[in-house]
């Protein structure tokens, strides 16, 4: 775990809610893709975010921050960036990182989750190009889903990576998937006992993968998530 000062370089508007953070630490920083960092508040007040970036990238930390007034969990640590300019930060916690094998990957992604599996993702495709890799990311509307267009781009791209969204509540004109996002990754997959599965988002949907994924075949060291060690 690393303890560094990082300045604010930019934050971009993603949805009306949700905030692309790029900082800059003032020193060398090391962390594995899918660990988190914290940002410091106070010696009692520490807030967890996963880092959007790869290792291979790691002169930057990218965030993704849902946050709206009612939200003074995440609002407060975006107030405090926009009156300061920096922020205080533990980088390299968790034990929810890539491992390194050869089983094919799913990524489950829901919200602003897609943050910790970008990561994953991404060094996947630097460090272990062959390897089979599916991210599923849901989300209320396909607005929701920000960098879509990107994924379905880099899945055009890489032959052994896909990406599939999926809404709960799609337009009309709609033909994608539809529903909770991991139902639709067990109409895909009915056996996953050769399968890592790394998931990110709500704690009641962390919970319900593991319920249903488990009986499917799924090892339980092949379930990962920073959740996990509290569900």
């Amino acid at each position: 775990m690393t303890l560094t000062k990082a300045n604010l370089l930019s934050k971009e508007s993603l949805t009306p809610h949700v905030f692309k953070i790029v900082l800059k630490p003032e020193e060398p920083i090391n962390f594995k893709a899918g660990q988190y960092l914290q940002v410091v508040m106070a010696d009692e007040d520490k807030r967890p975010f996963s880092i959007a970036n790869t290792p291979a990238t790691s002169d930057l930390i990218e965030l993704h921050i849902g946050a709206t007034p009612d939200n003074p969990y995440a609002y407060e640590v975006l107030q405090r960036l926009e009156q300061q300019q920096w922020l205080m930060l533990e980088v390299g916690l968790g034990n929810a990182h890539v491992k390194n094998t050869q089983l094919e990957a799913v990524l489950i992604a829901g919200g602003t989750g897609y943050s910790y599996t970008k990561s994953v993702l991404f060094n996947i495709l630097e460090t272990q190009p062959e390897r089979k890799v599916t991210l599923y990311w849901g989300a209320k509307s396909f607005a929701d889903l920000y960098e879509a267009a990107e994924l379905q781009a880099l899945s055009n791209k890489h032959a052994h990576f896909k990406f599939i969204p999926v809404v709960e509540l799609p337009d009309s004109d709609w033909t994608g998937k539809v529903g909770f996002v991991h139902q639709v990754v067990m109409q895909d997959f009915t056996n996953f006992s050769a399968i890592e599965v790394y998931v990110a988002g709500r704690f009641d949907m962390a919970k319900a993968v593991k319920a249903d994924l488990l009986p499917l075949g799924l090892k339980a060291e092949n379930l990962i998530g920073d959740a996990f060690a509290f569900i």
